[in-house]
Parts: structure tokens; sequence; C-alpha cells
């Protein structure tokens, strides 16, 4: 009896101390991940689409990112399950990187997509949060309003882009000084990283691509 009575609390303190590999947390459950390696992981491959999407489960707004990738992995699943479609199965993947600075965290999502058509597309979603504010950001919250960041920040994008892709004149000012090109970024203690999807500042051809801009050379940040 008692060696069983040992065994018994064996196995119960293995039970409590010892998580299911299984287990995954809410928004990780919810997109029918699993955790691995610290990061959710969802998969699925059926004989209309494939799909693989990996993000971190560290970052202090962790329901933004699961809500866009709900909604992405819903709109691309939608479109590869319409009858009729052709050059299936349809391709999904996501990763992620994560960035931090002293005061902010970033994890940038990049997302691959083949829909059938003649070319595939890669874009980025950016999430940055302000530890100290408790909010996400957005660009037109780094700087002062009257900083004017971007006539900064777009000749070193654009000088930037032309040595990556030998493209000399291929960004136009119009676009470059268009915020709506800015708001996926990252940041550290030493630059901003800007992310550019496919076609956006650049010729579809390029791909896509990123550019890390110093503080140092930009206005200061308000955050």
């Amino acid at each position: 009896m008692r060696v069983a009575g040992v065994a018994a609390l064996i196995v119960g303190l293995g039970v409590m101390g010892t998580p299911s590999a299984s287990a995954a947390p809410v928004g990780c459950g919810a997109l029918g991940g699993a955790v691995v390696d610290g990061s959710c992981r969802v998969t699925a491959t059926t004989a209309d689409y494939t799909l693989d999407v990996t993000f971190p489960l560290d970052y202090p707004d962790e329901q933004a990112v699961v809500d866009y990738l709900s909604q992405t992995k819903a709109g691309f699943i939608n479109v590869a399950e319409i009858p009729e479609t052709r050059n299936r199965p349809y391709e999904m993947d996501v990763t992620a990187q994560s960035f931090r600075s002293a005061r902010t965290r970033s994890v940038v999502l990049t997302l691959f997509q083949d829909t059938g058509g003649a070319h595939p597309t890669t874009w980025y979603r950016s999430f940055t949060y302000d530890l100290n504010a408790e909010r996400q950001l957005s660009f037109e919250d780094l700087f002062a309003p009257e900083a004017e960041p971007l006539h900064a920040i777009f000749p070193l994008v654009r000088r930037s882009l032309e040595s990556q892709t030998g493209l000399a004149g291929a960004v136009s000012t119009s676009a470059g000084l268009d915020p709506s090109h800015y708001q996926n970024f990252a940041i550290t203690d030493d630059a901003v990283i800007f992310f550019f999807g496919r076609a956006e500042l650049l010729p579809s051809y390029a791909g896509a691509t990123s550019v890390s801009v110093p503080r140092t050379a930009i206005p200061a940040l308000e955050i």
C-alpha cells in the first residue's frame, strides 16, 4: 500500500508539473494551432490548399495578431474552396520575426500566398506595442506632428532600395512620401525597420523588401 501510495503521488505530481503537449493558449487554439518551441504553429493540408502559419506567443497584445491571422486565414480558405477554382492546391505560408527596444515590442509577419495566379504575392503585417503606454503604435504615433519624418526617411529608403535591387529611379517621390507605405515597421534601440510588400514601392518583380533606418538619421521618436 505504501509503495502504491508513493507511486500515486509521483504520478500526481507529474500530471500537475508537466503541461499537455497538445495544450495551446486560447488564441492559438482558436486558430487550430499547437505550441511548438514557444511559438504557435498552425498547419492544414486538403485537396484545395496547404496552410502553414507560425507566430510567437510572447507579444504583449497577442489577440491583435490572432485576430488578423484569423481573418486572413478565413479569407484564404474561402477563395481556395470556391468551386471550379483552377491550379489547386493553393498555398499560404506565414512566418514571423520579433524585435524589441527598451520601450517597445514588435512582431512582423511575412505572408506568402499563391492562389493560382501568374505570380504568388508576399506582403507584411507588423504589430508594435508601447510597453509604457500599453497600446499599439502606428507610424503616425512615432513622431511629433510637426516633425515631417518622411523628408528624412524617404531619401534613406530610396537609396537602400536602389542599392538592394539595382533599380535606379524606380521609387517615385509621391509614393515614397506617402505615409501609407510606412505602416509596417519594427523598432529596435538603434533603428526603425520598414517593410514593403511586393509591388508596394518597387515593381512587382523586385519582390518584398525591407530597409533599416538608423534612429540617429531621422527625427527623434516620441516613444
